[in-house]
């Protein structure tokens, strides 16, 4: 009999890694934003995610969702422990998509939705990241409940991981930028994705060997002998693709920095993985403690497994037909 509890934990990481890799660039977009010229590049950079933007926050659905079908206990836990920061993503998220519909609809108030969109992206991005590094420095639990208060979200630590992703997110935004756009506005994110690459190699050090003095359990799993000489190929294949991501920069590839770039986030989110695995609650609840009943993961299996794949078939459709440059003409 197949362990449910494990593919269901498999089923809402990779749900999580797709929304990184779909909605990770068009969040980096929004924060880049104000640092493109009015009128054709920023027009540009919007119609670079028009015909998908709306479709990548699929996954956020889904990884939300199968939280709570599959692991009722630890969504009990981190919804009441991570209210303010989701709130404020989610309000992030709704800010950015009404701004994204309006800047073109009223184009008398253009500049109020630019600030808009920008102020959504970074709001939605920087409370991702709170959330993230909140849920890796621990939840206070007692019993089968959250126990800690209002603010224990909020920490050096997850303040840290908050601008870490906005930079990770502002360098995926620039390397599909790169890999979308010509000429001028090209080249101008192709400098600043340089400057990023270097910044989130930076955060990602930084937030490391913080991670390490969370728990003793981090370092256990990391630091200890012999297992830490398969634990130290993650840092070093970080190194390897940032190199490779900058080669790709250099030789003024269009495809490849974004991919480099990605590869950079499955490293993180590898090791991230690596970390908590097999808590669904760092240090506190496992998976298979906070799992739904297994006739109830059986039955959410069989339809995930209808449409996750046709989810899957139709992103890869709406790609492939948006492929190529784009202009300031666009889609609308």
């Amino acid at each position: 009999m197949f362990d449910l509890t494990v593919i269901w934990a498999v089923i809402i990481g990779f749900a999580i890694v797709a929304y990184v890799v779909m909605d990770g660039f068009d969040l980096g977009i929004g924060i880049l934003f104000p640092l493109f010229k009015v009128g054709k590049d920023r027009d540009t950079a919007m119609n670079s995610i028009a015909p998908v933007w709306d479709g990548n926050e699929t996954w956020l659905v889904l990884g939300g969702g199968g939280l709570l079908a599959a692991f009722p206990l630890a969504y009990a836990i981190v919804l009441p422990a991570l209210y303010a920061p989701l709130i404020a993503m989610l309000l992030g998220l709704v800010l950015r998509g009404v701004a994204f519909e309006f800047r073109w609809r009223d184009p008398a108030h253009r500049a109020l939705w630019d600030m808009a969109f920008t102020g959504g992206s970074a709001v939605a991005t920087f409370a991702q990241g709170i959330a993230l590094g909140a849920l890796l420095q621990g939840i206070s639990v007692s019993g089968r409940a959250y126990s800690g208060g209002w603010w224990e979200w909020l920490s050096p630590f997850s303040v840290l991981t908050g601008f870490g992703l906005m930079t990770g997110y502002a360098l995926l935004g620039a390397c599909w930028l790169n890999w979308k756009t010509e000429g001028a506005l090209q080249r101008q994110v192709v400098t600043y994705a340089g400057r990023l690459g270097i910044a989130l190699l930076a955060v990602i050090g930084a937030v490391s060997l913080a991670t390490l003095t969370l728990e003793a359990r981090y370092q256990t799993r990391w630091l200890s002998w012999p297992g830490v000489l398969a634990t130290a190929l993650v840092p070093l294949a970080t190194l390897i693709v940032t190199a490779l991501l900058y080669r790709s920069l250099s030789r003024r590839r269009d495809a490849q920095p974004f991919f480099w770039a990605l590869a950079m986030f499955g490293l993180c989110l590898l090791g991230l993985g690596f970390s908590i695995w097999p808590y669904v609650i760092p240090a506190r609840v496992t998976i298979w403690e906070a799992a739904a009943p297994y006739r109830s993961q059986l039955f959410m299996l069989i339809g995930s497994a209808v449409l996750v794949p046709v989810i899957l078939v139709y992103t890869a459709w709406a790609y492939w037909v948006f492929r190529g440059k784009v202009g300031s003409e666009g889609y609308h």
